[in-house]
């Protein structure tokens, strides 16, 4: 039996914090994709030694960030584009309202300040397919807590400049 090899991806997330991206990450993308988050390397520089030996070794990715504006996320688009991943970006559509409801659900240093959240819902624009993105998806949670995963850039509540 042969298998078909699956091109590598660079998967952009797009949201504002508390919004279900690290949740999503884990229960979709754990097994086959290296996860990278400012969270977790803290520095841009460290983010981007982490891409670039993904590049490298052709190793799938997520970045995990909140990437709110086209130029956030052209910092991987054409770079992962150049070396022949597939870069594709998940939208998290929320509400500010349901964003701060999960956050006041985190502890400790998981917890973001309510300011902050505003400020990235304020900015938050939309990915699309002329930033260079190859696929485009939106993700809901559902009331019963589920991810719901529609192709294509949903039309409510889009945040616009």
């Amino acid at each position: 039996m042969t298998s078909i090899a699956q091109p590598t991806e660079a998967v952009i997330f797009v949201g504002m914090q508390a919004s279900g991206k690290t949740t999503f990450y884990r229960q979709r993308f754990f097994e086959t994709h290296l996860r990278i988050s400012l969270d977790m390397v803290r520095t841009r520089p460290r983010e981007q030694l982490l891409v670039a030996a993904c590049l490298e070794s052709k190793q799938s990715f997520v970045i995990d960030n909140t990437n709110p504006l086209p130029a956030d996320r052209a910092r991987y688009v054409e770079r992962c584009r150049e070396t022949g991943f597939r870069v594709v970006a998940y939208f998290f559509l929320t509400s500010l309202q349901d964003a701060i409801r999960r956050n006041r659900q985190r502890t400790g240093k998981q917890r973001v300040p309510v300011p902050a959240i505003a400020a990235t819902f304020r900015k938050l624009l939309v990915p699309s397919r002329e930033e260079g993105f190859q696929s485009l998806y939106t993700v809901t949670v559902a009331p019963e807590g589920a991810f719901v995963v529609q192709p294509g850039i949903v039309p409510a509540f889009l945040p616009q400049p």
